[in-house]
């Protein structure tokens, strides 16, 4: 915890990123049945019922925070663990061994940054129902890793002629142990950034799905909420500010103690940033 608390924006990021995992996860076990439809109370301004004010058909926007923030995180941790895992995995493993592996995993990974992902997602939801936070997150995932991969095979190619990684070959320990016990420890803090950096991207790929339509609006979730402000036109509503603002800030702020939090991490992964 003292070397969490070295960095105070660090920590203060990763405070703010476990309460909004811990609202995300326990906060629609306190709100069941209290999202009602009340066309009466259209676009309300925040008040003692509604602390954030009302949408288009009357429902409290805070509930719907609450119980939107589940599936945007969810989908932005499983599509970075996937991402990262291809790129790391197969990133090591075509700079280590090197020759024919090593020129098809090259080649697999050009044709894959060659289509365009947001064209290929709109092609998948308009052939497949994208109603899965779990279906939305492989498939995110599965097209994210090819810029990592690059990377990880570049910070390989450098560390597999240091000294202590020809001990380790010329003893003949395998290349399981090569790379997952001499190689890959030495890049946790990089592993780390472009695992941040990845979870970043897959929940903007994931509100912009929902915010262009490309996915099918099945539950409450910040990009399902920016969908519906925008088609049902609560920019023109002076009381609907928070409708539209609420969910833009959540994900600012998600991604702000994402970005803020690797610091500490970092620090506690790099022994050159702990000895300074």
């Amino acid at each position: 915890m003292t070397a969490l608390m070295r960095s105070k924006a660090g920590f203060a990021g990763f405070v703010v990123f476990c309460l909004m995992v811990l609202l995300a996860v326990l906060g629609p076990l306190f709100t069941p049945g209290h999202l009602v439809t009340d066309v009466t109370a259209v676009y309300q301004p925040p008040s003692g019922a509604h602390l954030l004010g009302t949408d288009s058909e009357g429902r409290d926007i805070a509930i719907q925070m609450i119980n939107g923030g589940r599936s945007v995180i969810l989908v932005g941790v499983l599509a970075g663990v996937i991402s990262t895992g291809i790129a790391i995995a197969f990133g090591s493993l075509g700079a280590y061994l090197g020759g024919w592996v090593d020129s098809l995993i090259v080649s697999v990974t050009d044709i894959v940054l060659t289509v365009p992902q947001i064209i290929l997602l709109a092609v998948l939801a308009s052939l497949y129902t994208l109603d899965s936070p779990w279906l939305l997150a492989v498939i995110i995932g599965g097209f994210a890793w090819p810029y990592l991969l690059r990377s990880v095979r570049a910070q390989v190619f450098s560390l597999k002629e240091r000294e202590y990684v020809e001990a380790a070959r010329l003893l003949d320990l395998g290349t399981p142990h090569v790379l997952f016990r001499e190689i890959l420890p030495n890049m946790g803090a990089f592993i780390l950034m472009n695992f941040v950096v990845t979870m970043t991207n897959a929940i903007y790929a994931l509100v912009g799905l929902y915010f262009l339509g490309l996915a099918p609006i099945v539950d409450d979730n910040w990009g399902a909420m920016l969908n519906k402000a925008w088609t049902r036109g609560a920019i023109f509503y002076s009381d609907s500010l928070f409708y539209v603002l609420a969910p833009v800030l959540a994900i600012s702020i998600l991604q702000l103690s994402l970005v803020t939090m690797t610091r500490s991490f970092e620090e506690i992964l790099n022994p050159r940033l702990r000895q300074s």
